[in-house]
């Protein structure tokens, strides 16, 4: 087949997200949006790409995100850029250059890029929720937002969700438990995987994130950097835990847990569900980052945040059979076979009401016109024939719920259709304003 002939398709590793699935998806950024508003967080938006830099200092120069799957390229200007490849960099970039008032609490929802095999709810191009706070110091926020996203998955109706805890520790306490776990490490050389034998003294922390059976075995028994914290960390830790505790939130302590990105600090967590295959089955995860503001250019301002997936979320609920969402049905679908004039002005009509409505198109028969109207799920039809047309009426017919077909005045239809939708046992929609 010739590239001219040859069905477009989107490129590997990406994905489609159409109507009614799409329906799906603005439900449950609808759902994670009003509950982190609730605590005073508020929408930003970052641009898709941003200097390479940012994500070379924030993630980490060795980190695997960084190395292997970040997405660069160079612009018309020579610039090098990168495509995001997680959601948290950005927004401490838009911190660091527009300096808004502390604390500053702020959500996204935003695709991100990464080069990598993909797999069940993990794609090249992937989606993310996320909450960035910064300012305060206080472990109780490090609750907050992890309360936050456990109840945003309970919302759902998720339960088979694990949550796993640690702490990093900071710049006073984690160099001598690295130097701890490099002497580990350095006596288990020979059982580590290839990828790490060679590499683990650089940063050894990136072993214990290792999924590869070799360095899982060979770090059994090694020592946890939250044994081994500074009194500051540990009180902050412990703190964190009490507040979980107290919130009803449960986790589990998991020394392994190190994230993958260098600017963690302190708190680190991460949400699974079980219902999915365990190598797959992260739906959620993030940290502190004191450090982060710094790093790319601003004034010492720690700062946490989680990023959720969005496919991988849909994966679990789906496992779980819950969060099922249906499209929002049309109130009206307006048959009219003396020309579309009248479906024209009487579906804008409905719109400008607030009143959800649909039309046929090129002059289709009346048979034709209904069949369109009862697939739409709409709730009623609206039908304009020549009688109708000669008299200034419209016949209401329900197509959902109980009731007869009746003729109202042209003039009156979109009162009509709003009281019909009462009558038919529906919640009316609400009025909205008039168009300025």
């Amino acid at each position: 087949m010739s590239d001219r002939t040859m069905a477009a398709r989107a490129p590997s590793g990406t994905h489609d997200v159409l109507w009614p699935e799409s329906a799906r998806w603005e439900a449950l950024v609808a759902r994670f949006a009003s509950g982190v508003e609730r605590a005073g967080y508020g929408l930003a938006h970052t641009p898709i790409f941003e200097d390479v830099k940012v994500f070379r200092r924030g993630i980490g120069e060795g980190s695997d995100v960084v190395g292997k799957e970040m997405y660069e390229f160079e612009d018309r200007g020579g610039r090098t850029l990168a495509l995001r490849p997680e959601g948290t960099a950005p927004m401490v970039r838009a911190f660091v250059q527009h300096r808004p008032p502390l604390p500053w609490k702020a959500w996204y929802v935003t695709p991100a890029f990464r080069y990598e095999r993909p797999q069940a709810g993990r794609y090249r191009q992937h989606h993310q929720l996320g909450v960035e706070a910064l300012g305060p110091v206080d472990p109780d926020l490090d609750v907050e937002v992890i309360a936050l996203a456990d109840g945003f998955f309970r919302s759902l109706g998720l339960v088979a969700v694990g949550l796993r805890l640690n702490s990093m520790g900071d710049e006073v306490c984690r160099p001598a438990y690295l130097d701890l776990l490099r002497s580990c490490l350095l006596e288990r050389r020979d059982q580590l995987c290839p990828e790490h034998r060679d590499r683990f003294e650089a940063n050894p922390l990136r072993v214990l994130d290792c999924k590869r059976e070799e360095c899982r075995t060979a770090t059994q028994g090694a020592p946890g950097l939250s044994d081994h914290l500074c009194d500051p960390c540990r009180a902050h830790f412990e703190r964190v835990r009490r507040g979980l505790d107290a919130l009803g939130v449960p986790y589990a302590l998991d020394h392994r847990l190190v994230r993958g990105f260098d600017y963690y600090t302190r708190t680190t967590f991460e949400f699974s569900a079980e219902a999915l295959e365990s190598a797959q089955n992260g739906i959620g995860g993030g940290g502190r980052y004191d450090g982060l503001v710094e790093m790319l250019g601003g004034p010492p301002t720690p700062g946490i945040g989680i990023g959720i997936g969005i496919e991988r979320l849909l994966l679990a609920c789906d496992a779980e059979g819950v969060f099922p969402v249906d499209p929002v049905p049309l109130d009206a679908f307006v048959v009219d076979v003396v020309g579309g004039e009248a479906a024209r002005d009487i579906t804008t009509a409905l719109h400008r009401a607030g009143i959800g409505a649909d039309r046929a198109y090129d002059n289709r028969s009346m048979k034709a016109q209904l069949k369109s109207a009862d697939r739409s799920g709409a709730r009623m039809a609206l039908i304009v024939g020549p009688d109708e047309s000669a008299a200034g009426t419209v016949s209401l017919r329900p197509l959902r719920g109980s009731g007869d077909q009746r003729i109202v005045p042209a003039a009156e239809v979109v009162d009509a259709v709003r009281a019909a939708i009462g009558d038919l046992g529906f919640e009316p929609p609400a009025p909205v304003p008039p168009s300025l």
